[in-house]
């Protein structure tokens, strides 16, 4: 094919068109790309406007579309490191490694500024970590999540400042949101951000409940 036959004018493509006056029937998603010519004055025929209000219609279904297929791969995503935590807490030999994979993988591959565990029994060989507290399951200083113990629901946005002092200590200041975890029976998971944005009420907590589990049984191995 020559490269005159491969270019087309407007003058030549308009001829065409009149040629076959039925070419938008046949593609009518071309019509909600055209640029149609209003008419002079301040108003505007029926058709036009119909044409508008389907555009419009047309780009919020792409945008509509664009942020499901956008929270698809993040979810995606998500699950994978989900299950690559479980696997690595389900490989540990020890309830000390085990607190010890999740602190590591709650802070590198999810992301978590502060990560902080309380468990309501005495660890073996856990060392001195930041990240780690035992408490009683009876101690005053869980008071503050009694409610959030007894229902076992994730709590996600802006704690209150006496939690905040619990679970932080000396480095409270640096949390503006935290994704808390109860987990009856065995303590708390809590992973704070300095982003006030990052954790906020309402936000899913499936794959919380589902690393909670993860951890909880691969505990359950060594008691």
């Amino acid at each position: 094919m020559s490269e005159s036959t491969e270019k087309l004018g407007a003058h030549e493509v308009a001829a065409w068109l009149r040629r076959h006056p039925n070419f938008l029937k046949q593609f009518p998603d071309l019509a909600l790309s055209l640029v149609v010519p209003r008419e002079e004055g301040p108003t505007a025929s029926l058709a036009t406007y119909q044409l508008e209000v389907l555009r419009e219609k047309n780009r919020e279904l792409s945008r509509r579309l664009g942020d499901l297929f956008g929270n698809a791969q993040d979810n995606e995503r998500l699950a994978v490191r989900v299950h690559q935590l479980t696997l690595a807490l389900m490989r540990q030999t020890s309830a000390a490694d085990t607190l010890g994979a999740m602190a590591a993988s709650l802070q590198e591959d999810f992301a978590g500024d502060l990560v902080r565990l309380v468990v309501f029994a005495p660890v073996q060989d856990v060392g001195d970590a930041e990240w780690l507290q035992v408490l009683p399951q009876d101690s005053h200083h869980l008071v503050p999540f009694r409610d959030c113990l007894r229902e076992g629901e994730p709590i996600c946005g802006r704690l209150q400042p006496e939690k905040n002092a619990v679970l932080y200590g000396p480095r409270a200041d640096e949390v503006a949101s935290s994704a808390l975890l109860p987990l009856p029976g065995v303590g708390l998971v809590a992973v704070g951000s300095r982003d006030g944005n990052r954790f906020y009420p309402g936000m899913g907590t499936l794959f919380l409940r589902m690393m909670g589990e993860s951890l909880a049984t691969a505990l359950q191995r060594f008691e």
